[in-house]
């Protein structure tokens, strides 16, 4: 089987509130998926670049969704890279950690019925998380990126990057404050998913606080 390879095809200048992107769109030749990278700065010459390999997440970023991290999780990390004015966002098409959008989003109702995010999964027929890092990491060294500072809380993204030739130099936290709606959906990701983070009490809606249960 050849390599697999990605083709970067136009990127545009994108002013957002953090500041302006160069936003690039990658044809590949593993998927028809869109994926893409939010570039600011001068990559040529830099080491350990700030990156964010970011999943799709269309309830959390586009809807601002409480169930989940994800949509703060993405401005945290423009803002991070905007801070330093180098890195990049790569923003990749593997909605609900690969199952695609339909099937999340049954994967909520069993959430709602009390099984975890795990759990839900699973009873789909699903793996816990069935991402990719392949083309991540074939954008990456189109762009010249060969060493990161990664931000993640993600142990196994981590990995995966490093087994496709990606230099992790080190892991940046980007941990979001828990809601009412997300602290179980954290603390399994915690508790299941082996990601590092520190979960604290959040407020019930009676403004009694409460520990997250893992049956979000």
């Amino acid at each position: 089987m050849s390599k697999p390879s990605v083709t970067r095809m136009a990127c545009a200048r994108i002013p957002t509130e953090f500041g302006d992107f160069q936003l690039c769109y990658y044809n590949n030749s593993l998927d028809t998926k869109e994926h893409l990278a939010l570039i600011m700065g001068d990559l040529s010459s830099a080491d350990s670049v700030l990156v964010r390999v970011h999943s799709e997440c269309f309830t959390g970023d586009v809807l601002g969704s409480r169930r989940c991290d994800c949509g703060e999780q993405l401005k945290r990390s423009l803002s991070l890279v905007a801070s330093e004015g180098l890195g990049v966002v790569l923003y990749m098409r593997q909605e609900g950690r690969g199952i695609g959008l339909l099937e999340k989003l049954r994967a909520y109702n069993l959430q709602d019925q009390g099984y975890d995010t795990v759990e839900a999964n699973l009873m789909l027929g699903h793996g816990a998380d069935e991402r990719d890092y392949t083309l991540a990491a074939c954008m990456l060294e189109e762009l010249g990126v060969n060493s990161v500072r990664l931000i993640t809380n993600n142990p196994t993204k981590i990995a995966a990057l490093k087994d496709k030739g990606i230099d992790v130099t080190e892991r940046v936290p980007l941990e979001i404050p828990a809601n009412t709606d997300n602290a179980g959906y954290l603390l399994t990701k915690l508790q299941r998913m082996d990601h590092q983070l520190h979960i604290k009490p959040v407020a019930a809606a009676n403004g009694e606080p409460h520990e997250p249960q893992s049956t979000n």
